[in-house]
């Protein structure tokens, strides 16, 4: 058997904009009804009403850990006009869970922004950091209790998705808009590198918050970091050095200082002299084109442990997009073997949350499905999988 430390966290994540439902005020519920063959979010999962439901699930299978987010646009639907009842519904749901047995991961910025902050400029706004150093400032004040936050989901992929959007307001390049998180059919769409530049100022932006979140709180507070798990092929060692500083190392040593850093691992591919290998079609490939590589988990916390110098790990994402659910179970199983060895060499790593606790909104399409739990778009009803139950007998032995 193979066990991990004790007090080991082992949960599921969710993020508002994909299962909460109805996010009016946000820049991407903007752009649902803007570009042309983006599908809408609409209710999503309807788990703004019933959140509830969807952690007593996860307690009930044997976990003990939930990753959320806070929805800024429900919070601050206008600048500086604060939505007391969105602040004491996030209470409820920290309180709820703390009820249920698990330890929240409280996430404040998961790639939705208010419609106003967007109109500013976005994250390319002058006022930007200053903006989000206001909302950290207000949303810490329900935050008694939490033991990890994270300031921002994924600010590499952040970056991008913030050049993405420029296409979504030109009515002219929409046509050119691709969910970051779905592959091309035929293999890999190539993606833009995200822009350093917003990736500077999103570190700043963390930095700003980090503060505020170690002032006001007791809490570990970090960012968790997309990784690629790149690996370069002869004589890719150089390319892969520049691809990785400006897709993930740029931001790993925005990490630096961190509490702990989230690693959101899915797949890897490999590097050549000429850039990134696209992922040839394959049976195995998931529903979102990627290649089926359970081992990334253990590349990508490695390279985050030495880029790092050494920082606390949590696992915040880690799942495959499927139909097959006992194709998801193989899966975490391997990539959770992998994470073991990681540990047992010396990786410190405090916590695993899977992707995702239900079948939700996957930017822009529905088809993907990444949930332990299945979703009835109609009526909402919640049908756990297999998987959900593996994944807690998993947590109640603490191991494989």
């Amino acid at each position: 058997m193979t066990t991990f430390p004790v007090g080991f966290l082992w949960g599921a994540a969710t993020a508002p904009h994909q299962v909460e439902g109805n996010n009016l005020n946000s820049d991407f519920w903007q752009a649902e009804s803007a570009v042309p063959g983006m599908e809408r979010s609409g209710d999503a999962c309807d788990s703004y009403h019933r959140y509830a439901e969807d952690m007593r699930l996860l307690a009930e299978a044997g976990l003990n850990s939930y990753r959320f987010g806070i929805e800024w646009a429900r919070v601050e639907p206008e600048p500086g006009l604060v939505s007391r009842a969105e602040l004491a519904h996030y209470r409820r749901m920290i309180d709820t869970a703390l009820g249920l047995g698990l330890t929240p991961v409280v996430t404040l910025h998961h790639f939705t922004n208010p419609r106003w902050f967007a109109a500013e400029g976005g994250w390319t706004g002058g006022r930007a950091v200053d903006r989000f150093r206001s909302y950290a400032e207000t949303v810490t004040t329900i935050l008694d209790g939490v033991p990890w936050v994270c300031t921002m989901n994924e600010p590499n992929m952040l970056a991008l998705m913030t050049m993405m959007a420029r296409l979504a307001a030109d009515p002219e390049r929409q046509k050119q808009w691709q969910s970051p998180t779905l592959e091309d059919k035929d293999g890999r769409a190539p993606l833009p590198d995200p822009d350093p530049g917003i990736g500077r100022r999103l570190v700043e932006a963390h930095h700003a918050v980090r503060e505020i979140v170690r002032e006001r709180t007791g809490a570990a507070v970090g960012w968790s970091i997309a990784s690629q798990a790149l690996i370069a092929r002869p004589g890719g060692e150089e390319k892969l050095k520049e691809l990785q500083y400006v897709r993930e190392d740029l931001y790993l040593d925005g990490a630096k200082g961190d509490d702990f850093v989230g690693v959101q691992s899915y797949s890897s591919q490999w590097v050549t002299a000429e850039g990134i290998e696209a992922h040839p079609p394959h049976p195995d490939n998931t529903l979102v084109g990627t290649a089926y590589r359970p081992d990334a988990l253990g590349l990508a916390v490695r390279h985050t442990w030495e880029a790092t110098g050494g920082i606390p790990i949590m696992v915040t994402e880690n799942g495959i997009a499927t139909a097959d659910d006992e194709r998801r179970v193989a899966y975490t199983s391997v990539a959770l073997e992998h994470l073991a060895a990681a540990v047992a060499d010396g990786v410190d790593v405090r916590g695993y949350q899977h992707w995702s606790l239900l079948d939700n909104y996957e930017w822009g399409h529905w088809r993907p499905t990444f949930g332990l739990i299945a979703v009835d778009r109609e009526t909402f009803v919640r049908t756990p999988k297999p998987s959900l139950a593996w994944l807690g007998g998993v947590a109640r032995r603490n191991g494989l």
